[in-house]
């Protein structure tokens, strides 16, 4: 099994860069692990307390499940991945079933910030895209799917993204074996990472 680990700014086109390599792969070798899914359940919060969570902390994140959802996977075992909301700031009843794959895929802004799981990874990928563009994307992204308005959504990235994005995230970016430069516009940075996921797999 071949771990990834693809981490970057809120905004900066991770999700593009994983859809690009799926599609290079059988459905049934490569399986994807979001951190979102690992936020901490705060579904008992009350609405003016939700909205003071600083998703961009890595003590937002419950990393030891994560953890130990990879390490499952590594091991051969299936595993069953929560779906959080970020409308509730809580877990939903339902899960999404993770089966073991040849490429395991683990996404997401904090990932690099732990050590544990940075040891478990076989290579790191960091998505590095200009702060105007990610927050252009993060404003879309926060109106359309997590129900903030524009003013809430400013607010927002400049009290919790920006300064954690300088404080944990950015920094992480010295951990990368790669680095893909404006994310899955990066048609040439994203080839390199495939051909060089394709070669691992041929020498396991």
């Amino acid at each position: 099994m071949y771990i990834i680990g693809i981490a970057g700014g809120s905004g900066s086109g991770k999700t593009s860069v994983v859809k690009k390599i799926i599609k290079c792969f059988p459905n049934e070798s490569v399986c994807v692990l979001s951190q979102d899914a690992y936020y901490k359940d705060n579904g008992i919060l009350t609405q003016a307390e939700r909205e003071q969570i600083n998703f961009d902390h890595p003590n937002s994140i419950e990393f030891s499940l994560l953890n130990k959802h990879i390490h499952d996977l590594k091991t051969g075992k299936a595993i069953e991945m929560p779906i959080y909301s970020y409308i509730t700031c809580s877990r939903q009843k339902e899960t999404i079933p993770i089966v073991p794959g040849k490429v395991v895929i683990v996404e997401g802004i904090l990932i690099f910030t732990d050590s544990a799981l940075c040891d478990m990874l076989d290579l790191k990928v960091f998505v590095d895209t200009e702060a105007d563009e990610r927050l252009i994307r993060i404003i879309q992204r926060d109106v359309n799917e997590r129900g903030r308005g524009l003013d809430k959504s400013i607010r927002h990235y400049e009290k919790f993204v920006k300064p954690m994005h300088q404080t944990f995230i950015e920094p992480s970016k010295k951990y990368a074996d790669i680095i893909i430069p404006e994310g899955g516009h990066n048609a040439k940075g994203i080839d390199i990472l495939i051909s060089k996921i394709k070669w691992m797999l041929q020498e396991a």
